[in-house]
């Protein structure tokens, strides 16, 4: 073969490595999500299934937690490069104490999907027969630690908040009367519901600060933002591809969520259509921060307000390309 033939050979292999990108980009970013198979926290698990993820030239290598607060420290310790899910007052009150965090996208607006339950059998009718009484959160900094204190405070309850971790543990120790009131999201506990074992008396939305505002969060590491900022925004953009598909009328998607959580499809699409509405999880805009910043030092989860110049260096979305 000539030497021109092989230089040709050359360049057109050349221009056909370089003619896509994210053929070339490969990388894996390690992501904490708290309660697995929540629908809101499986976003990135059922985007890496569906193929997304890896179209983007990412691959994920996803924990699940018990709960906001360990995915929030996992990520403070560089342990894992993006965390889904932290209640927003425990990353306002990390962020306010130094922590290195940044906000790169809202994860759920509005807490319609967390409920407080007790066994059908409970004397316990609502928040205020509390008093005295075990009132479970997950874990602290959580969104469900944020929302116990906010109900702790609303109605004046004299409750014992506790942390339990996620919605199986604590459904246990309800059901063995080591807890007095639980906590749980869908599609865990829907079945208890349906078989009357046992009783909502509050919604997340009961708490009137976080009803239509921004209560979970997409966050990461400073150093993770600075050294792999190309690789987050092609994780925020795979992920918001997730979310189109998630709500199209795609079946694969809903069976690709209810083959994760091992549940049917008509439980996958009742958990997104009476809980999640497509709004609930748009990650463009943390939504009522104004109030959020106040409301953080009404609740003791910082000492001040957060200032404008603060938030701007604390959330950091990228932009939808």
């Amino acid at each position: 073969m000539s030497k021109l033939k092989l230089f040709c050979g050359a360049v057109a292999l050349s221009a056909l490595s370089t003619s896509s990108p994210m053929a070339q980009i490969q990388d894996t970013l390690k992501v904490a999500a708290g309660q697995r198979g929540n629908w809101d926290t499986t976003i990135a698990e059922v985007g890496q299934r569906g193929g997304i993820f890896k179209k983007h030239g990412l691959t994920l290598e996803i924990l699940y937690t018990q709960g906001g607060g360990e995915t929030q420290q996992a990520v403070i310790s560089g342990s894992v490069d993006i965390g889904v899910a932290p209640g927003i007052m425990g990353v306002l009150s990390a962020y306010s104490k130094g922590a290195p965090v940044r906000i790169i996208g809202a994860e759920t607006t509005g807490a319609s999907d967390l409920y407080w339950y007790v066994p059908v059998g409970s004397p316990i009718k609502s928040l205020k027969d509390s008093e005295g009484k075990t009132i479970a959160y997950s874990t602290v900094g959580s969104s469900t630690h944020g929302i116990v204190t906010a109900f702790m405070k609303q109605y004046d309850l004299k409750a014992k908040p506790t942390a339990t971790g996620g919605p199986a543990p604590t459904l246990t120790q309800v059901m063995s009367n080591q807890i007095d009131i639980g906590w749980s999201a869908p599609p865990f506990g829907l079945q208890q519901l349906d078989e009357g074992k046992i009783r909502i008396i509050a919604s997340g939305n009961d708490a009137t600060i976080f009803k239509g505002q921004t209560v979970r969060l997409l966050i990461t590491n400073v150093q993770t933002l600075q050294t792999h900022k190309p690789a987050i925004d092609r994780f925020m953009k795979a992920y918001r591809e997730t979310i189109d598909w998630l709500y199209s009328n795609d079946p694969a998607a809903l069976q690709t969520y209810a083959d994760f959580v091992g549940i049917p499809v008509a439980v996958a699409k009742r958990t997104r259509d009476d809980f999640f509405p497509r709004v609930a999880v748009d990650p463009d805009k943390v939504v009522g921060l104004d109030t959020i910043v106040q409301d953080a030092v009404a609740l003791k989860f910082t000492a001040t307000p957060l200032t404008r110049e603060q938030l701007a260096e604390l959330i950091q979305i990228p932009p939808r390309q």
